[in-house]
């Protein structure tokens, strides 16, 4: 099964709205994320899930905004948080 998700975001790649490191650890003066990712739908950088606080998973469990890529130098996948698939 394709996932209709991944599609429909496949060309988007929004501007962060930081540059800095993950929106929610920074908001709480932590600096201890792991590895950061780029929320599609609007911007949002969170932290990953083997980061404590798992900021991109919890800006996907307030918003439903289903797609994030990895906001790491070099990489360019992209994570379906709905249909639970990498593209």
């Amino acid at each position: 099964m394709s996932c209709p998700h991944l599609a429909e975001f496949r060309d988007l790649d929004p501007a962060p709205v930081t540059t800095e490191g993950c929106t929610g650890c920074l908001e709480e003066g932590r600096e201890d994320w792991v590895h950061l990712r780029l929320c599609l739908s609007c911007g949002y950088v969170g932290c990953c899930d083997s980061s404590p606080r798992q900021h991109a998973t919890r800006h996907f469990g307030q918003t439903e905004h289903p797609v994030v890529r990895s906001f790491e130098p070099g990489e360019s996948w992209r994570w379906c948080f709905v249909d639970e698939t990498i593209g």
